[in-house]
């Protein structure tokens, strides 16, 4: 029978999911079956929303949810894995969809792209000099022992649950979109027979865009194949070529991500009803990617790279998907719910309510007052001959501090090649201005005096003997796809140097390096500035206390500030950053709480609080 809605196998009850041996179907116990697989991922959503956004898939004619799991947002630190706190207990994600009637496609990487910080690689790995990444264990053994024991911990978690063993997992990805990087057969086989010596032997499938595949041969053996951007056309041809194993759309695209910088959110125009009435009718199966993408919290977006360009990942992930950012339906969600369930020819379940929301209200301005300068909150510091890179300290994300005593300065201009990615630089504690590793307009560039990468920032003539330089440098989204060869450390990451007016040019050497994760530990020991030395000094903590007789979800609007972090209660949920398109970031419910809630700012540039306002939508 075809694979229903409410199918999926209870924990007493396994079943049988493989390939049929000459045809090109998926076959649930001996039956062919057409996957409706709609992707989104756990790290991005709020637990308590778990359920709620697996039913809107339900009731938009979902049968599978594909998820990716993230290696670094479970193993933060070597060897300390987290799959239980706040939204990482993948088992729990799982579970409700197999409750809710629903199969599982799991995406396990080790690398998974995503638009996740350094494709969800961990920073800890990027401390070792001569890191080799996504590589076999002979070319790349310190990353291949750590790929072994993230496998070895996620084993524990997967094997239960393949569907063999009255689970919802119908098959496990390897690797993902390999055929984008290169060409290693060894790696990929090698990455299949850890899973199959830890007791899963599939079954498994890779994910490559057509012509990646065709050109760099990237199956792997009795592996089924996913298709990135997969039309009906290309499935075909794959077929062709590839005639004993199921093809499916791995990634079939509703909307598309979008950078700090674009002109605005990208992707929201698409629409995919002809594709979907294609496969529908062709019986195809296929993954939304993405169905819901959910919010990139925290630290955690990643970044692109093109013709040597930086692009860093803003903090939504809207995606322009069917269920955006808050949940809620859009237009494309109702036409694709139409095709489906018109080519099903049965009543798909009811759509779920939406979350409630809140919004502030206009008469009432929500004013932040300062609080604490980052100047009077550092650690002891690092004593480095040159700049370190963060990870080579044993630093994964947040701020860094490089601070030198020069002696007598003259007139000159400061150069750094590569700062990752984001840096203001200061003068006996005066700002001077900054480096931008994204290229910001010409405008922006002018009023921040913020020059990008390859510029340089004129040093004006010190006072007496001693001259206070501080760099305070921003880690932003680790490169996760484009020029992925080069490892992206965070930081200072060559020589600083002084060209003067004599055209001599001096390399700084002899550092005091200052760690800021601006962490949770971090926020909750800010000290509180009362002095008025760094009061009036750019990198400032704001704070709000907002009283709420009601909670909902919001967006915290931040078109009136520059450039920073935002936290509620304590929460970290994500970058602003006035080159935009985004201006509001996303607060789910689950996160306030009646009576009095804390917000706190940190700006880059602002010395003087703007105001802010909750509102009840992205944009």
């Amino acid at each position: 029978m075809p694979l229903g809605l409410h199918a999926a196998a209870t924990s007493n009850n396994a079943q049988k999911f493989a390939f049929h041996a000459t045809e090109n179907t998926f076959l649930l116990n001996g039956q062919p079956v057409q996957i409706r697989s709609g992707e989104m991922h756990p790290a991005r959503i709020p637990a308590p929303y778990w359920r709620h956004r697996i039913q809107m898939a339900k009731a938009m004619g979902m049968n599978t949810i594909a998820i990716y799991v993230m290696w670094n947002y479970h193993e933060t630190e070597e060897g300390v894995f987290d799959f239980s706190t706040e939204n990482r207990d993948i088992s729990a994600f799982m579970k409700i969809c197999q409750d809710e009637g629903l199969y599982v496609i799991l995406r396990p990487g080790p690398y998974v792209c995503g638009e996740w910080d350094l494709g969800g690689i961990p920073a800890y790995l990027l401390r070792h000099s001569d890191i080799k990444i996504r590589a076999n264990s002979s070319e790349a053994p310190v990353y291949m022992s750590g790929v072994k024991r993230y496998f070895t911990q996620l084993a524990k978690i997967v094997k239960p649950l393949m569907i063999d063993n009255g689970g919802p997992i119908l098959m496990l990805q390897i690797e993902n979109e390999f055929g984008s990087y290169g060409r290693d057969d060894k790696y990929l086989e090698e990455l299949r027979q850890y899973w199959i010596n830890l007791g899963i032997d599939g079954p498994f499938y890779t994910q490559d865009g057509l012509p990646q595949l065709l050109e760099n041969k990237t199956s792997i053996k009795n592996g089924a194949i996913g298709l990135s951007g997969g039309e009906v056309v290309d499935i075909h041809a794959a077929r062709q070529k590839y005639p004993h194993v199921p093809v499916m759309s791995g990634e079939l695209y509703p909307g598309w991500l979008t950078h700090w910088g674009d002109p605005k959110f990208q992707g929201m125009d698409v629409d995919v009803s002809a594709t979907l009435a294609g496969m529908m009718k062709e019986k195809i199966s296929f993954n939304i990617y993405v169905i819901h993408g959910g919010t990139n919290f925290g630290f955690s977006a990643g970044a692109n790279t093109e013709k040597g360009q930086y692009q860093p990942d803003i903090t939504s992930y809207d995606y322009g998907a069917p269920i955006n950012e808050q949940g809620a339906p859009t237009k494309a969600y109702f036409a694709y719910r139409k095709v489906i369930q018109d080519s099903l020819q049965i009543q798909l379940p009811a759509v779920p309510k939406p979350i409630p929301t809140i919004a502030s209200s206009a008469a009432v301005p929500l004013l932040p007052k300062f609080y604490a300068s980052i100047w009077d909150n550092l650690p002891k510091p690092i004593a480095t001959e040159q700049p370190q890179a963060m990870e080579m300290l044993g630093q994964h994300s947040g701020f860094i501090l490089y601070r030198k005593m020069l002696g007598k300065l003259a007139a000159g201009h400061l150069k750094i090649d590569e700062v990752n990615d984001y840096a203001t630089v200061h003068l006996n504690k005066t700002y001077l201005g900054g480096f931008s590793r994204a290229k910001i307009p010409n405008d922006m560039s002018s009023a921040l005096k913020v020059v990008n990468k390859g510029g340089s920032i004129a040093l004006t003539s010190g006072q007496g003997v001693e001259n206070q330089l501080d760099i305070l440098v921003e880690a932003m989204g680790r490169i996760n796809y484009g020029r992925f060869g080069a490892i992206d450390r965070k930081g200072i990451c060559s020589a600083v140097t002084v060209l003067g007016d004599n055209k001599q040019v001096d390399t700084i050497q002899a550092w005091n390096t200052y760690l800021l994760p601006v962490d949770e530990p971090f926020i909750q020991n800010l000290r509180p500035t009362t002095s008025k030395d760094n009061k009036n000094r750019p990198g400032c903590f704001f704070k709000l206390h907002l009283k709420l007789d009601e909670i909902g979800d919001t967006y915290i609007d931040m078109k009136n500030w520059t450039k920073g972090v935002v936290w509620i209660n304590g929460h970290n949920i994500g970058r602003y950053w006035k080159l935009g398109p985004q201006t509001r970031l996303y607060c789910p419910a689950s996160w306030l709480k009646k009576g009095d809630n804390q917000i706190l700012i940190f700006d880059f540039h602002q010395t003087q609080a703007k105001t802010v306002s909750l509102e009840r939508t992205l944009a």
